[in-house]
């Protein structure tokens, strides 16, 4: 395969499974150094996000048990950049240690990323995005009440506070991150979605209470670097339809259009694997002559040497 550049979307339950200790999460970021520098070594550019539901969920409750006047908790696009760099650490030194095994003489840096959403965007009126410990009822309107902030009962577990999760407009740091890939260096960026800011009037920039979907702010990302190839990992080698169901079929190569169809037929589900499908149409669509793919990590050399996976064509 020719030259590409490629950006990894990698996603934050891969880094955090059950045991949420840094030491776990460091290992866990280690085995997928292995994979993501297979790329590399095939001469590719690469970018790599990733996702950190689970971690900023756990921060916001650390935060939430110090909380108090002379300690006051963090708000939540302070919680954003604390994962984004934290996990950034994990995975660049991870990335760095298996460069040096490989004998590769590359670089790694991080981008703490700043992503512009719309103040008019309509998910301000309408937060949907759970964050945070599970309370009871009393406990949410207590809440609410002081706060000011919305609450939504999650699955049957109990009251969760919600916020807006709107989309990606613009990379704040774009011009660095092309800098960084010209250098020839290995890019993480916009982790856990990029912290959320919007532009005031005097064209200063100020971070909001939100959360943008990792896989959207990866594919904004993957076209205003004009990446050859869009990645998303997931815990799957391949995207199906009539999921666990008898009639299960994998889709290998597939168009938009179809996509579209299968979408209508509400083939995937919401939250999980249709945010994934959502992002690489987009990218296909605004950029006709790419690829997008969405595989597992494991079968990320698979899909290099061979395409095999879920691949997203324009038609």
């Amino acid at each position: 395969m020719k030259k590409q550049k490629i950006v990894v979307a990698l996603g934050g339950n891969a880094i955090l499974s059950t045991d949420a200790s840094a030491k776990a999460q460091q290992e866990a970021l280690i085995s997928t150094s292995k994979s993501l520098i297979k790329l590399v070594k095939e001469g590719h550019d690469v970018i790599v996000t990733h996702g950190n539901g689970p971690q900023v969920g756990n921060l916001l409750l650390q935060q939430a048990a110090i909380d108090s006047e002379k300690n006051p908790a963090m708000p939540l696009d302070t919680c954003v950049a604390m994962t984004e760099g934290s996990i950034g650490f994990w995975l660049q030194n991870a990335l760095d240690n298996e460069l040096k095994e490989q004998g590769l003489d590359k670089e790694v840096a991080t981008v703490i990323t700043q992503v512009v959403v719309d103040p008019k965007d309509k998910a301000f009126t309408n937060p949907t995005k759970p964050i945070g410990p599970f309370l009871t009822k009393e406990e949410a309107d207590k809440q609410a009440e002081e706060s000011g902030a919305k609450f939504k009962e999650d699955a049957g577990r109990g009251w969760r506070k919600v916020v807006p999760s709107p989309k990606p407009v613009a990379i704040k740091e774009i011009k660095t991150i092309q800098t960084l890939l010209e250098a020839g260096q290995i890019v993480i960026a916009a982790g856990g979605g990029g912290i959320p800011v919007i532009q005031e009037e005097n064209g200063f920039l100020k971070g909001v209470e939100a959360v943008i979907d990792k896989d959207f702010a990866s594919q904004t990302l993957a076209e205003l670097v004009d990446a050859d190839l869009f990645i998303v990992l997931t815990g799957v080698d391949h995207v199906f339809i009539n999921f666990n169901k008898p009639n299960q079929e994998k889709l290998e190569k597939v168009s938009v259009a179809e996509l579209e169809n299968y979408i209508k037929e509400e083939q995937f589900a919401a939250g999980s694997m249709l945010p994934k499908v959502e992002a690489a149409m987009a990218f296909v669509n605004n950029k006709p002559d790419s690829k997008a793919a969405i595989t597992s990590l494991e079968n990320l050399g698979e899909l290099i040497d061979s395409e095999s996976g879920t691949i997203i064509v324009n038609s």
